[in-house]
């Protein structure tokens, strides 16, 4: 090997996939592509699988294998981004954006400390993340009144005006969960109806 070049390992579901990541790969002067029986590990893994199995597949590489991963796949949604770059993944190249280009410039960003992801994608997970973040703030436990934020939010947004499914876009959740809620809030504190829930808030200093 070359003094200086990084070793990337192809890991695929089929032989041919396999060829032809690594032809893209040995194009690269700064690259040295190893054999599947080498037992040197890679300074990079690059991957293309789908998303069956995904997960489980990751989860083993990063046991046996241990380094950064190069994934290749089809269209991610951002909690199974969140869930793979548990298992390593520093780098996301879209099936349908493959080239030697883009491999090479996500292999030395990874092998270098950084990652790479599709603007799209990044947009999707902050938004997924900034989701999960409100719904443990509002599902926090109950304080005065016997309300969390997130029921306080909703009897709030119905004295308001707003109906259910109004509601549902305002918090961006579905009408199902928000039906949930309500039931949940006058359930558990033996209220009629929803105006008698939003009284019951009123009253508390709630809302």
């Amino acid at each position: 090997m070359t003094v200086g070049r990084l070793r990337v390992a192809v890991r695929t579901a089929d032989p041919l996939n396999r060829a032809g990541l690594v032809a893209l790969l040995r194009g690269a002067p700064q690259l040295t592509v190893t054999d599947a029986g080498d037992d040197e590990r890679p300074d990079v893994l690059v991957v293309a699988a789908a998303r069956a199995g995904l997960a489980l597949l990751l989860s083993r590489l990063a046991r046996e294998v241990g380094a950064p991963v190069v994934l290749i796949a089809d269209e991610l949604m951002p909690d199974a981004l969140l869930t793979v770059v548990r298992f390593r993944v520093r780098a996301v190249v879209p099936r349908r954006s493959v080239s030697a280009g883009a491999l090479v410039r996500c292999v030395t960003a990874v092998a270098a400390g950084g990652g790479v992801m599709p603007p799209d994608l990044i947009g999707g997970l902050l938004q997924h993340v900034d989701r999960l973040q409100r719904d443990l703030r509002y599902a926090a436990p109950a304080g005065a009144g016997g309300l969390t934020d997130r029921e306080i939010e909703i009897l709030r947004l119905i004295a308001d005006g707003l109906d259910t499914d109004e509601i549902a876009a305002e918090l961006s959740y579905s009408s199902r969960t928000v039906k949930n809620i309500m039931y949940g809030v006058t359930h558990r504190l033996n209220l009629r109806n929803r105006p008698h829930a939003v009284a019951y808030a009123v009253r508390a200093g709630l809302i």
